[in-house]
């Protein structure tokens, strides 16, 4: 079920969340259209008009690392992101998935379709109900969170690197200029048989043992510029992890910049088994510094920019500065 009107939503389409009544006429007994949950965070935005940011075609397995995965019907809006209100005050700030069909098209000029509060108590009372389930860890059954990103795998098909139907589907599903694509395509050729001769380590720092706790006390808002490569290893063990926490070749770009701190990080759900999992209180995300996917073999063209963690080790304060720059 598409969002009608023709053709496939892209990039620049003006949009309307349809209505609470609409959107339940699409779900299933899961509260999910075509293995994707509609979440109680997006209630919110019943109504409203948004851009289309990006085609959703494809996207990176972060559940069991299997490279990528196809996507059908579903578009992203702008930079909306999940809050975490209807998971336990998750704050991994993932991008929200939209199916065409919770979306109508709008003509350029058309008036606003007057909203409407009829079926929002019963979708609000689905989808929060949907947001639990009990699933089978380690051999016991428990209560956890469900969500967008736990359902990825339902939502989505396996794509195989070689799939060359999926290179076609992203040059004209305009998500990129064909200059910036035919760019990504080389840059990912190039990489992917990096790694696939063992040329491209996994993680591309490591150092001689990870640093203890730096203690800065960053808050959300402040600003900070991220350390150089150099200064980053010297935080990291010999694997490329400090306490846990990785640093990859999608954070590398940021290196030097300066942005503002968008949240200190202590909790966030598993995509694997839907639990809660709390984080050390040094972790913290970076306004605009997220993961392209133009640097993990596999994972090429994915759209998701999820949010990595950056420990405080690896930022430095900036003193009366108030322009950040990590999208510039």
């Amino acid at each position: 079920m598409s969002s009608a009107n023709g053709r496939p939503l892209r990039p620049g389409d003006t949009v309307e969340v349809r209505s609470a009544l609409e959107i339940l006429a699409t779900l299933d007994g899961d509260g999910s259209l075509d293995g994707m949950p509609f979440m109680p965070e997006m209630a919110a935005h019943i109504g409203r008009r948004y851009t289309v940011g990006r085609r959703v075609d494809k996207i990176c397995n972060t559940i069991d690392k299997t490279g990528s995965r196809r996507m059908y019907d579903t578009v992203y809006l702008e930079d909306l992101r999940c809050d975490g209100s209807g998971h336990g005050g998750c704050q991994a700030g993932c991008r929200i998935y939209w199916k065409e069909a919770w979306l109508r098209r709008v003509a350029e000029g058309a008036a606003a379709a007057d909203p409407s509060a009829e079926g929002l108590a019963e979708l609000e009372g689905r989808t929060r109900a949907g947001s639990r389930t009990i699933r089978e860890l380690k051999g016991e059954e428990v209560e956890v969170w469900r969500c967008q990103a736990t359902d990825a795998l339902k939502a989505s098909e396996r794509l195989k690197t070689s799939n060359l139907a999926q290179y076609w589907r992203e040059f004209r599903n305009g998500n990129f200029t064909p200059f910036r694509f035919v760019g990504l395509l080389a840059r990912g050729f190039v990489m992917e048989l990096a790694s696939r001769f063992g040329w491209l380590k996994a993680l591309p720092l490591h150092g001689p043992g990870a640093a203890p706790p730096a203690e800065l006390g960053v808050q959300a808002g402040d600003v900070v510029q991220i350390r150089s490569p150099d200064e980053i290893e010297d935080t990291l063990d010999e694997k490329g992890f400090n306490r846990g926490l990785s640093f990859d070749r999608e954070m590398l770009p940021y290196c030097g910049r300066t942005v503002r701190v968008r949240d200190t990080v202590d909790r966030i759900v598993d995509d694997k088994t839907g639990r809660m999992l709390k984080i050390p209180k040094d972790s913290l995300i970076l306004e605009g510094a997220v993961c392209s996917g133009e640097r993990t073999p596999n994972c090429w063209f994915c759209p998701r920019e999820i949010y990595p963690f950056w420990r405080e080790a690896w930022v430095r304060p900036v003193n009366g500065s108030d322009r950040p720059d990590a999208t510039g």
